[in-house]
């Protein structure tokens, strides 16, 4: 009687690169929708673009490389890629500057390095990274001013002309609430910060129901077993300890409340940092990355030169993930204790 020889995994699951690609950009729908809702079409234009540039160069590569480009593009990795750095740019970013950042992220981040899997840096963030350091002007003032009482966003065409053809754009964008606090607190107090419009009447103009979507979107993930919830809980509470430590007096430094829900805090916190390839892989690795991009990010935040630094926390913390998972293996299989460290 013959036996056929079938190697290991004798059991199969259901789970797979492109179901968890789709759900983790199903996840960010919910703030997209807030974001064009409170912001105007510039998000959802930015995604479109983005994607159809992702799709472009993810075909190009598989065809230098000889792969296949159905199995290439249909993992849905690219997309991610493109949903993430779209939605952390600027929504009137000239269309030029998303292509090149793409193009980075596909080719040299993800392709460079041997494609999916084997990335040591997030293409998302390391090209938001080049973008603001290549790019300065445009990344910084080509934010959208929210949805107000004595403000309109720019229509379909507006958005359109602006991000193709960079014209009209002054009266639609400002800085960002993060940025306005920062650059403020020298001379007034929180008050009369607090009195500029973009605030609104609870956290800042629109950005904390974009952050309740974000939120919403990790939970979902967490509960669909996408992410484990190790790492955008340890980021956040590393932000929270460093906001209790440093900023409890408001006219000095950034509040808590705008350090958790103004800026990339919940997108980083639930859909950067947990990027399955470039972080830490086991459960107490997750817990010392993500504190580390929490602290790092209110370092940045506070005193460097841009008010938002969570790109350049995740690349930082993304150098010492094999540090960090060689010192914190799990116990193997039939051993008393965990071999870690200079004895692994």
């Amino acid at each position: 009687m013959a036996f056929v020889n079938i190697t290991s995994p004798h059991v199969v699951g259901h789970n797979s690169v492109t179901l968890m690609m789709g759900k983790v950009c199903l996840a960010l729908v919910p703030a997209l929708a807030a974001l064009t809702y409170f912001f105007g079409w510039g998000y959802l234009i930015n995604v479109c673009l983005a994607i159809s540039a992702a799709v472009f160069f993810e075909t190009m590569i598989a065809l230098l490389r000889k792969r296949p480009i159905w199995f290439s593009i249909s993992d849905l990795s690219a997309v991610t890629t493109a949903m993430l750095l779209a939605l952390a740019v600027p929504p009137f970013l000239p269309w030029w500057a998303l292509v090149i950042g793409i193009f980075f992220a596909i080719v040299f981040v993800k392709h460079l390095f041997g494609g999916l899997g084997h990335n040591p840096f997030n293409p998302a963030m390391a090209a938001y990274a080049l973008l603001l350091i290549s790019f300065p002007l445009q990344m910084t003032t080509t934010w959208s001013v929210a949805l107000q009482d004595s403000h309109t966003l720019a229509s379909f065409s507006q958005t359109l002309s602006a991000i193709f053809t960079s014209s009209n754009v002054d009266s639609f964008t400002g800085a960002t609430v993060l940025d306005v606090y920062k650059q403020s607190i020298d001379a007034l107090t929180q008050a009369e910060i607090r009195e500029n419009s973009i605030y609104g009447d609870f956290v800042a103009q629109g950005w904390e129901w974009v952050s309740l979507m974000y939120l919403v979107g990790g939970l979902f993930l967490i509960w669909q077993k996408v992410i484990t919830w190790h790492t955008p809980v340890s980021v956040l509470a590393g932000l929270f300890v460093m906001s209790v430590i440093f900023s409890y007096d408001g006219d000095t430094h950034t509040t808590i409340s705008l350090h958790l829900f103004a800026g990339a805090t919940m997108l980083g916190a639930f859909f950067i940092a947990t990027d399955p390839v470039s972080s830490a892989t086991s459960n107490l690795g997750k817990l010392y990355y993500g504190a580390g991009i929490g602290i790092l990010v209110y370092v940045f935040r506070t005193w460097g030169p841009n008010p938002e630094g969570f790109a350049f926390a995740v690349l930082l913390m993304n150098f010492c993930a094999p540090f960090i998972d060689h010192y914190t293996r799990p116990r193997t299989y039939g051993q008393t204790k965990a071999t870690r460290g200079y004895k692994a």
